[in-house]
């Protein structure tokens, strides 16, 4: 009887946490040149971090800025989610963003230099560290940006939280770990450095039962 009582309440609370999140999401849905139809199953998350902090190191996460340069270069990210936790839906599940590009994922062969088509990428606006956004920038450069733009809000955790159960409940090929939910770093090390070490792994992934 306390089974039954406790998935009921677990069901309640998903389907609460879908209607909410539903309820509060931007679209702000780039042109279909950015994204392609998806056919095959979604399997995987990866996280990004996101910032105009190259042109606009005072003021570095406006999302239409993010919006933009994703326009400009042809790349995409399915979600972007802002410092106040705010969530932005640049391209629907039902398509493939270009967001991961080459590289390969231990364990799963299949998916080296293809994971867009089984995956949704999520960016959060943030900036990591002055080692990590060498690629991008001069040390002098970085020095010019605020210490509050550095790493990540509690906000941007709660509403990726949110948003990776929300997801879960339409993809059930979709594990909540750390074998499903993975950076960019881990898939192409040689070239990208996000979400970084600022970023905490174990908050996120606590908040989800094994």
């Amino acid at each position: 009887m306390e089974d039954t009582v406790e998935v009921e309440a677990k069901e309640e609370k998903v389907e609460s946490a879908e209607v909410d999140l539903e309820e509060t999401v931007i679209d702000m849905y780039l042109p279909e040149e950015n994204s392609e139809p998806r056919e095959a199953s979604i399997t995987h998350v990866m996280l990004h971090f996101s910032s105009n902090a190259l042109e606009k190191p005072e003021n570095p996460f406006q999302v239409k800025d993010i919006y933009e340069v994703f326009r400009e270069y042809e790349v995409s990210a399915h979600y972007v989610i802002d410092r106040t936790g705010q969530i932005y839906r640049f391209v629907s599940e039902d398509r493939i963003a270009y967001h991961a590009g080459n590289g390969k994922l231990e364990g799963f062969p299949m998916y080296e230099d293809n994971l867009n088509p089984y995956s949704i990428g999520i960016e959060l606006l943030a900036i990591g560290t002055k080692e990590e956004m060498l690629p991008m920038m001069s040390a002098e450069h970085y020095d010019t940006i605020s210490s509050r733009h550095i790493g990540y809000t509690k906000e941007q955790y709660d509403a990726l939280q949110g948003l990776l159960m929300d997801i879960s409940t339409r993809h059930h090929n979709l594990k909540l770990n750390r074998n499903h939910i993975i950076g960019h770093q881990e898939y192409a090390s040689e070239r990208k450095t996000d979400p970084g070490e600022l970023f905490d792994w174990e908050k996120l992934m606590s908040r989800f039962e094994n």
